[in-house]
């Protein structure tokens, strides 16, 4: 059986255009369906050392400190935050719980919880390529609460935003 050139020309371009170097597109952080918010299964079944009433005041204190002033090694709102100083201010002002104190060490600190177990008082977790590299406080919604880099405010950002789509994300409950 004889191929014509322009049948294999045609098959050879569509083998090619598998191999295009398309960049994955970000992560769209998706969160739970209602239904599982509401089961209290799933976020039970997780040991914390938060009350689900201290989760929520860890959360409403972490969103009362946007705009307070970002530094590297500050751990106070006078003094202004760091990422982890950020967490570790709210945690232990607001549920007497001391977190360790750099990011790295936050890593193993709690519990792995999913997408779907995690609540407002949480801890997340970026890390690229495999090493983690910054964090903040989840206060639901998709949405988080940090203090990103020097020059910046303590802010509230989505989880899909572009920046934080592209890395991984992994929760912990403390």
């Amino acid at each position: 059986m004889a191929r014509t050139p322009g049948l294999v020309l045609a098959a050879l371009i569509l083998a090619l255009a598998g191999c295009s170097s398309t960049p994955p597109a970000p992560r769209v952080w998706q969160p739970p369906s209602p239904k599982v918010w509401g089961a209290a299964a799933s976020s039970s079944e997780i040991a914390s050392r938060l009350s689900p009433e201290q989760a929520g005041d860890v959360t409403l204190y972490a969103v009362g400190l946007v705009g307070t002033p970002y530094r590297y090694g500050g751990n106070t709102p006078a003094s202004g935050f760091d990422c982890s100083g950020l967490i570790g201010h709210v945690y232990q002002s607001r549920a007497g719980v001391v977190p360790p104190r750099t990011v790295a060490q936050l890593q193993s600190w709690g519990s792995v919880i999913t997408d779907e177990q995690v609540r407002s008082g949480d801890v997340v977790l970026f890390a690229q390529r495999n090493t983690v590299t910054h964090a903040g406080i989840y206060v639901g919604e998709g949405r988080f609460v940090h203090a990103p880099s020097t020059g910046g405010t303590v802010r509230l950002e989505s989880l899909n935003a572009r920046h934080w789509a592209a890395q991984r994300i992994t929760f912990r409950r403390p």
